[in-house]
C-alpha cells in the first residue's frame, strides 16, 4: 500500500509487486478509509508520502498490521541524492525521482509535478538528483490574489482559450493560466538548452488541465508518484 497525501487530495494505490491494482482518492482522509483495503487484501508492506498534515492514527494503523517503511536517513534510494538540503527535501519530490530513476536510466530527466504547488526535480544521466525548483500552483495562484488584496474575488480554476480578460475574473484567468504555462513552457526550454537529450515528465492534479496547452515534446503520467513509492517499498521492505 502507499499513500500520498497531499494538501488537496489524499491518493491511496495497491500494488502487486510493479502493477497498481487498486486506486482510490480521498478529499477528507483518516484511518477508516484504509481499513477496508485490510479486510480484502493481504497487504505486507507500506508507506505514506506527507505533504500537509494528516490523522496520526492512519500511521499507527499500518505500523501495527503491515511493514510500515520510513523516510528517514535510512532509507535506500535508488539514485545519488546530491540536494544541498537533504533533511528538507518533501517524499513526494523523493518518490517522483525514484520513478524517474528506475524507467529512464543513464537519461536526464526533468519531473514537473503539478498539483497545489509546482515542483520541477532533475535527475541527470549519470543518476544524481540535482534538484529543481518550486512554484506556486493554479488554485495557489487564486487564492493569494484575493486573499492577498482587498477588492481581487476568488475565482474559480476553468479552462480558457483567450488571452485578453475583458473583465476581473477573465483578466485573472489569464493572468494566472497563461501565466503559469508560460513558466511552465519557459523553464522546459532552458532545460532543454542544457541538457539537448531530456526527458520531460508531467504529473500532479492539473496534469489534465495544463497538458494539452504545453508544448509538445513531453510524456504525461498520472500515478508517476504512487509509482515511485511502491519503488522505495522494494528497495526497503523486510524479507
Amino acid at each position: 500500500m502507499v499513500i500520498d497525501i497531499g494538501n488537496s487530495f489524499s491518493k491511496v494505490g495497491l500494488f502487486d509487486k510493479n502493477i497498481l491494482i487498486e486506486y482510490k482518492e480521498f478529499r477528507l482522509f483518516s484511518v477508516d478509509d484504509i481499513k477496508p483495503f485490510f479486510y480484502s487484501k493481504t497487504i505486507t508492506n507500506s508507506i505514506i508520502s506527507n505533504v500537509s498534515s494528516y490523522d496520526k492514527k492512519v500511521f499507527e494503523f499500518l505500523n501495527m498490521n503491515s511493514n510500515l517503511v520510513l523516510f528517514d536517513t535510512e532509507i535506500k534510494l535508488p539514485f545519488k541524492n546530491k540536494y544541498g538540503s537533504v533533511e528538507t527535501i518533501g517524499n513526494d519530490r523523493i518518490a517522483l525521482v525514484s520513478q524517474a530513476s528506475r524507467l529512464y536510466p543513464h537519461k536526464n530527466v526533468l519531473v514537473i509535478d503539478s498539483g497545489s504547488c509546482i515542483t520541477y526535480d532533475f535527475l541527470n544521466d549519470k543518476n544524481e538528483y540535482l534538484g529543481g525548483g518550486i512554484s506556486p500552483g493554479l488554485n495557489m495562484k487564486l487564492k493569494a490574489l484575493n486573499n492577498q488584496t482587498a477588492r481581487l474575488p476568488l475565482v474559480k480554476k476553468t479552462q480558457i482559450k483567450y488571452l485578453i480578460g475583458k473583465s476581473t475574473e477573465t483578466s485573472i484567468l489569464s493572468g494566472v493560466i497563461n501565466g503559469t504555462l508560460g513558466e511552465i513552457n519557459y523553464i522546459i526550454e532552458e532545460y532543454k538548452k542544457r541538457y539537448k537529450k531530456i526527458v520531460i515528465i508531467l504529473t500532479g492534479g492539473d496534469l489534465n488541465f495544463l497538458f494539452n496547452h504545453i508544448k509538445n515534446g513531453i510524456l504525461a503520467d498520472p500515478k508517476f508518484l504512487l509509482s515511485g513509492l511502491n519503488i522505495l517499498i522494494e528497495l526497503n521492505k523486510k524479507e
